[in-house]
């Protein structure tokens, strides 16, 4: 079927329509939260996916560095200017020092500059978890505690949520204490990806922990992330574990209307877009653009878009020529021109859906030295593990 020029295909049967989530004051319906990734959901990125989703849902910034964000760095006070239309405002914080954490929240919420702050605990990269950081964080029980107080007691009334992962490897399974910490210490909702940090992105996400982790923490929303690459795949997590509601990270790289898949999905109205070549090159040209007016460079909006060229055109035929100028484009005008030289007319490819983005796995974990002697031992952490820098 086709629907204003794209191809569009039938829905799965939808089951009961599950609840609305609810983040603090914030109602979340349909519930499906863009993660947090670093280098990617930025304002132009988070725009396009709630132009999508008709302004369902919840659009979260790309990881901000609390040291970075404390000390105004020039970089980080970009990356937290949000859209006027984009309500709740929500950020991503990291951080490793529980007082710096604290400091950031506390400038969020005595400024007004977001409404809602979600924390990381799961970032697998060696730069985040060797300082202690990201998915190694919550080995540490009384570190991980400390950090949630802080910033809960310095919110007011934002909601805070966290997310995190099963645990740093299989030796080492932390989700199910983290998260009795975070109900303890008054965290609104927990987000769950069902991966170790050894496994990065590989592998099968672990979908029976969201289950667990549910079961686990009864009293707050827990929503679960990993392997959700359609609509359909978002249905069946919340059927087969019971969670609150649905994190899509990698699932939407180069697919943004996903978002509206989604909403279909879980209202029951609608149908999958299948958006043939053209409709795919209009949504680059329209993320070019949206970058260069965020960043106020024209060449340097086309020039981070490369980035997502691959992962729009997947599944096409496309020739490695071409694919290789569009990976060097620097100007909406030379885009513009690559792009017409693209069959147009293709439909929407079979196999297009699937993993997209970093797929590695089975990875050693980078850990500070002596990590992981003693999980109630947080000696040597303090302002100077901070990460200085946000996003990518």
């Amino acid at each position: 079927m086709r629907d204003n020029g794209r191809m569009t295909a039938p829905l799965a049967p939808s089951p009961a329509p599950p609840g609305t989530l609810a983040v603090g004051p914030y109602p979340v319906s349909p519930p499906v939260v863009l993660a947090p990734m670093a280098g990617i959901t930025n304002a132009p990125f988070r725009t396009l996916c709630r132009e999508f989703s008709g302004g369902k849902g919840l659009f979260v910034s790309e990881m901000i560095t609390t040291r970075a964000l404390v000390e105004r760095n020039e970089k980080t006070m970009q990356l937290i200017r949000f859209d006027a239309t984009e309500t709740p405002r929500s950020i991503q914080l990291y951080g490793v020092d529980p007082v710096t954490v604290g400091k950031a929240v506390r400038m969020i919420a005595d400024e007004g500059l977001a409404d809602h702050i979600d924390l990381n605990f799961g970032c697998p990269v060696p730069k985040v978890t060797r300082k202690g950081g990201g998915s190694a964080l919550p080995y540490k029980r009384p570190l991980l505690r400390a950090i949630l107080h802080e910033a809960v007691s310095n919110a007011g009334d934002l909601p805070v949520t966290m997310k995190m992962r099963k645990g740093i490897d299989d030796d080492h399974i932390t989700y199910l204490d983290a998260g009795r910490i975070a109900v303890e210490e008054g965290v609104t909702a927990i987000a769950l990806h069902g991966r170790t940090a050894a496994q990065h992105y590989g592998g099968t996400a672990d979908w029976d922990a969201i289950a667990r982790l549910k079961e686990h923490v009864p009293e707050i929303p827990v929503l679960g992330n990993g392997d959700i690459w359609s609509a359909d795949d978002a249905l069946r997590m919340v059927r087969e574990t019971g969670c609150d509601g649905v994190v899509v990270g990698r699932g939407c790289l180069g697919r943004p209307w996903i978002f509206g898949d989604l909403v279909a999905a879980f209202e029951g109205t609608g149908e999958l877009a299948r958006p043939a070549l053209r409709e795919v090159a209009r949504v680059m040209r329209r993320h070019a653009e949206l970058l260069g007016e965020w960043i106020g460079d024209e060449a340097r909006g086309v020039i981070d878009f490369r980035k997502h060229v691959a992962w729009y055109l997947k599944g096409f035929s496309v020739g490695s020529e071409l694919r290789k100028k569009l990976a060097i484009t620097s100007s909406l005008a030379e885009l513009d021109a690559l792009l017409g030289e693209l069959n147009l007319d293709q439909p929407w490819p079979d196999g297009a859906d699937g993993p997209r983005g970093r797929t590695s796995g089975n990875n050693r974990v980078v850990l500070p030295d002596g990590w992981l002697k003693d999980p109630y031992d947080c000696a040597g952490i303090g302002a100077d593990a901070e990460l200085d820098t946000s996003g990518g």
